[in-house]
């Protein structure tokens, strides 16, 4: 599927100050950038660095007054949606170095917390099957209610709130799926589908097909799919995976995202 994506954000600096962006579409073998362009005025020289897992990059800026970012892109997605109730689980002394860290809580997603929820409601189930319910328990009793959470709303808050947005939907599942075990992360992406259109956050589960493991991209809030969406970075939960982070303050002047299908 091609996707076509636009996005804006516009923004005031009183002061200077320095931002770092994630906006571009990750290269990867599952999708495959046709042609993209970053530009941004209000900034001074910008200096892209990997992102985390090595996925995608971060852009370095200098803000001062008014900041307008621009990025559009065209990208080839190449990726299946994942049968879940075939998909294994992966016992923790089998998973990679790398994908380790993703069996652990972290700052938003408390799965320690939550352990004995999924144990409870969960623990009859393992691998994709396990994975499959959670995300409907979630989509289930959740409500989506846009301006319902802020930047310190964690996985245990909106678990008793039941209501969120997608930060918080992804936050839940993540941490659902560590509390049984299964290496799970956030993942920035566009999705088409989404509404109202904005960033989008999903998240992605590490179980095995066969011998071969690897990372499945679940959606709990279900305005998307897996072929739909287009990784922007990765990380263990929106500490890591934010669009914009500033080390000062800013006032938001107007944003926009823009997904449409191409092909």
């Amino acid at each position: 599927m091609r996707l076509q994506i636009e996005a804006e954000l516009d923004y005031h600096f009183v002061v200077e100050t320095e931002v770092l962006l994630a906006l571009e579409v990750a290269r990867q073998d599952d999708q495959r950038l046709i042609e993209d362009c970053l530009t941004i005025d209000g900034s001074g020289p910008l200096r892209p660095i990997p992102g985390e897992c090595a996925i995608g990059q971060r852009t370095w800026a200098t803000a001062e007054g008014r900041f307008v970012a621009r990025y559009r892109a065209t990208v080839d997605v190449a990726r299946t949606i994942a049968d879940f109730e075939g998909l294994e689980a992966v016992l923790p002394r089998d998973v990679p170095g790398e994908v380790v860290q993703f069996l652990w809580p972290s700052r938003y997603c408390q799965s320690d917390r939550l352990y004995p929820f999924v144990t409870r409601t969960f623990g009859d189930l393992r691998g994709g099957p396990a994975v499959a319910a959670m995300a409907d328990w979630i989509k289930d009793k959740l409500d989506y209610v846009p301006g319902s959470s802020d930047a310190t709303t964690t996985a245990v808050d909106s678990f008793v709130k039941r209501q969120g947005i997608c930060r918080d939907y992804a936050h839940l599942m993540v941490s659902f799926a560590r509390a049984a075990d299964i290496p799970a992360r956030m993942v920035a992406v566009y999705g088409l589908g989404v509404d109202p259109p904005d960033f989008h956050a999903v998240t992605e589960i590490w179980l095995a097909d066969g011998n071969r493991g690897g990372w499945h991209i679940v959606d709990a809030t279900g305005m998307t799919k897996a072929d739909a969406v287009a990784r922007i970075a990765v990380g263990r939960d929106a500490t890591d995976i934010s669009f914009m982070t500033s080390f000062g303050a800013a006032t938001l002047n107007a944003q926009k995202v823009a997904v449409a299908r191409a092909d």
